[in-house]
């Protein structure tokens, strides 16, 4: 049940203003390592919002010495951006966490609208970014606009943080832990199909390097293909990835089978037509169960590979090199009881009527930094489905986005207290 402040606020939810400024913000490209732009119109726009903005240039060179560093995009430079409303008198203190970087559009003949315009159509605002996740994003400033524009004092503070580089790494929500924003809890609106998720699988980029040896294409038997060479080690990688998907066992992931994927997604080989390939390079992620360190994981992986090259005559004399590189998105979990997460879970059902769905999420996201260096309680909660991220004609749900607007209100009033 709403009592009359929390339906006053609900009522302040302007999200015709919410729609509108999330196409203007699609229109504002932010690929990683160029998203200073976007940057400085979400820092104008929570100063329009009445809240109090910190907005700093990342220091990349002391950053990049933390352990939890990565990226796979080189930047000079960065902004952080946080908005805050509330006080300190004796509320709970609350993040609302997006990133604002996107991935590249590809090819823009594959899109039925302009990737670089929102566009409203079929109840849905189109356009790179939409979904992941400028439209969490907005749902964060809004939510935060609503409780100032009904007059409403949180106890507790909260924070919106706007972050860079999340796609390629975290930088700019680690660099945001160590600017010293932390709290009691967190919420990170990534698209979870509005499930709350108290959980959220590890994946590590890797790259393995198989060499073979060269030879002219008329001779081939002379050479040692690395396309072939290959073979083996990829069906060992795949046969690993069942087996360690077929030991997973936690309930918050049960409706996926392979909620630790992983996946191959590049492939480079050879530098001639005719020649035989003397080098083949593989990219790709490697899905990390929840609860899973990464150094054994990783020495898992490099020990599949070591076997598969064994069983080769030419790969046991030339082995195969695992390489660690660009984003590694360490696991992250807290309690589905905790304050934070049955918080979430309440004020959807008072927005929408239904009872929230707790699950766990495959894909890496900045919750771990919250979680891991910043000791902050986070959930994952968000509009829309992933699947339709990272592809032509990205959308998110305008009614998906009231929900969540309308949740992370009552989170804010609930969690953070408010002067009656």
């Amino acid at each position: 049940m709403l009592n009359a402040t929390e339906q006053r606020v609900l009522d302040a939810i302007d999200m015709p203003a919410l729609i509108a400024y999330l196409c203007e913000l699609v229109a504002v490209r932010s690929l990683d390592g160029e998203e200073s732009a976007a940057q400085e119109h979400v820092a104008a726009q929570l100063q329009r919002s009445g809240m109090d903005v910190d907005r700093w240039q990342i220091d990349f060179d002391t950053l990049r010495r933390h352990p939890s560093f990565s990226w796979e995009v080189e930047r000079s430079e960065g902004l952080g951006v946080v908005g805050a409303i509330g006080a300190d008198t004796g509320g709970r203190s609350l993040i609302f966490n997006g990133h604002i970087d996107v991935v590249p559009a590809g090819d823009e003949a594959l899109w039925r609208y302009p990737p670089w315009r929102g566009t409203v159509a079929d109840g849905r605002v189109y356009g790179r970014g939409a979904l992941d996740m400028k439209g969490g994003l907005c749902c964060a400033i809004y939510a935060a606009r609503a409780i100032r524009d009904a007059g409403v004092k949180l106890r507790g503070r909260l924070f919106v943080e706007s972050v860079i580089g999340e796609e390629d790494g975290g930088c700019g929500a680690l660099a945001t832990v160590l600017r010293g924003y932390r709290a009691d809890g967190a919420v990170v609106v990534e698209p979870t199909e509005l499930c709350v998720a108290p959980a959220q699988a590890g994946a590590l980029n890797f790259r393995i390097h198989v060499p073979g040896m060269s030879a002219h294409g008329c001779v081939r038997e002379e050479g040692v293909s690395a396309i072939e060479k290959f073979f083996p080690i990829y069906q060992a990688l795949m046969a690993f990835e069942r087996q360690r998907n077929d030991a997973a066992a936690d309930p918050l992931f049960q409706r996926y089978t392979l909620p630790y994927a992983l996946c191959i997604g590049k492939v480079e080989a050879g530098n001639w037509a005719s020649t035989v390939a003397e080098e083949l390079i593989c990219e790709g992620r490697f899905g990390i169960a929840v609860r899973e360190a990464i150094a054994p994981a990783r020495a898992a992986f490099e020990a599949t590979v070591a076997a598969a090259a064994a069983a080769d005559p030419w790969l046991r004399d030339h082995q195969p090199r695992v390489e660690w590189w660009g984003g590694q998105f360490a696991p992250a979990h807290i309690p589905s009881d905790h304050p934070i997460a049955t918080t979430v879970a309440a004020a959807f059902g008072t927005a929408t009527g239904a009872p929230a769905r707790m699950e766990g999420m495959t894909y890496g996201s900045d919750m771990r930094h919250l979680v891991n260096d910043g000791d902050t309680p986070t959930v994952l909660f968000g509009p829309g489905d992933v699947r339709n991220a990272h592809r032509p004609d990205e959308y998110v749900p305008i009614a998906d986005l009231e929900a969540v607007t309308q949740t992370l209100a009552l989170t804010a009033l609930r969690f953070c207290g408010y002067e009656e």
